[in-house]
């Protein structure tokens, strides 16, 4: 077997369990990958060094292909993701100051998105000056899921709450330092927010949008033409990868795995609160979250099309790109189905048959539909 040495970019965050596990585990070599993982410090690197070609491939933000190839970045060349890192894994976390107030304004602290909305709601109205919250980049699941929590309750995103973009890791620490009043980023930053800075979690991603897409492994087009055979390995590598984790028996040593200097250099305990959906949301209080983080169940690794317009519905929405024929297409095709199912075909593994699926009731908290067939109409409604 021809061995391929390969560059992958990530950053420390859970859900680049399987990129870790795909070299930590073996699963790369069984594909005859070398796989090399380059530890980045926030996502504009990493799209920066994708882009100019220094990884081949890396864990990006779901929205971040959509972004290069629809021409929002420095950088802009077509990106795809053939694969899916998983569902979930992301939380609203706000300062102990900010969660007693809204504590007084009725939050009942179980998570759910509806209710701490509505909180949120009134402390904003009553404030004396705008809350700040951080996300990880402005093209991010998470800017466009907060973004969507805060409108559907009521909150108008800029104008009513400002926005500021920082790396993940810092999140915390300009949490404690009062620089903002909460944040949207994935886990074990919460939890560290949690334990270190006296934070409390709000609400949780499976709350506001069930079963969707945060990471993705992303790729060059031009690259991915260029090299299919290592693009079908690589998407059969975090297949297995995700099997692999999505056994609680393994989540022990994949909480050491991670917790790792080289991967989160975070505690072992903190790391594992997102794996087994056990969080410690502040004040002593601890929740079972189901589905917070999704490895593989439920198609996770399968990139849906129809998430992909999703996204550029929010990207419409927030006025980043205009709506177009020409823009849907695009977005839709930096998620490439087509690519997973050939992949996977020598496994004999199912894989959903159509590319796009609707997002019904049950998956948004504010009971709104996403059906990819309507979506002019989805957007003449929400992107007014």
């Amino acid at each position: 077997m021809t061995t391929h040495h390969l560059t992958a970019g990530f950053l420390p965050l859970l859900d680049s369990v399987l990129l870790v596990l795909a070299r930590e585990k073996g699963f790369a070599e069984d594909e005859g990958l070398d796989l090399h993982l380059v530890r980045e410090s926030s996502w504009a690197n990493i799209r920066d060094r994708a882009a100019i070609g220094h990884f081949p491939i890396a864990q990006m933000l779901a929205p971040m292909p959509l972004a290069a190839s629809l021409g929002l970045t420095p950088i802009a060349v077509p990106t795809i993701a053939p694969v899916v890192l998983g569902l979930g894994n992301n939380a609203v976390t706000v300062s102990q100051t900010l969660w007693e107030t809204m504590a007084d304004q009725g939050a009942p602290g179980d998570l759910q998105a509806k209710a701490a909305g509505a909180a949120l709601r009134k402390v904003v109205a009553s404030s004396s000056r705008k809350l700040r919250f951080g996300v990880v980049h402005q093209t991010s699941s998470h800017n466009y899921e907060l973004r969507y929590w805060l409108a559907a309750s009521g909150i108008q995103p800029d104008r009513d709450i400002e926005i500021v973009v920082l790396p993940p890791p810092l999140l915390p620490d300009a949490l404690g330092a009062g620089s903002i009043d909460g944040y949207c980023v994935g886990e074990p930053w919460n939890s560290i927010g949690v334990a270190e800075r006296g934070a409390h979690i709000a609400t949780v991603k499976a709350s506001i949008w069930r079963t969707s897409p945060d990471k993705v492994l992303g790729m060059r087009a031009d690259w991915a033409e260029q090299n299919p055979e290592i693009v079908a390995a690589v998407i059969r590598v975090i297949y297995r990868a995700g099997l692999w984790c999505s056994d609680p028996a393994h989540h022990d040593e994949i909480a050491e795995i991670m917790a790792g200097e080289a991967y989160l250099n975070a505690p072992a305990g903190i790391v594992g609160r997102a794996l087994s959906g056990r969080l410690d949301v502040g004040g002593g209080v601890v929740a079972d979250v189901p589905d917070f983080f999704v490895p593989h169940r439920n198609d996770a690794n399968f990139p849906w099309k129809s998430h992909a317009l999703w996204y550029y519905s929010q990207m419409v929405r927030w006025g980043e790109v205009a709506a177009s024929q020409e823009n849907s297409e695009i977005a839709a095709g930096a998620f490439r189905p087509d690519l997973y199912r050939a992949a996977l075909a020598p496994l004999v593994v199912p894989a959903p048959e159509t590319d796009y699926r609707a997002e019904y009731t049950r998956a948004f908290f504010d009971g709104q539909v996403f059906d990819p067939q309507h979506l002019d109409e989805y957007l003449a409604e929400h992107c007014a």
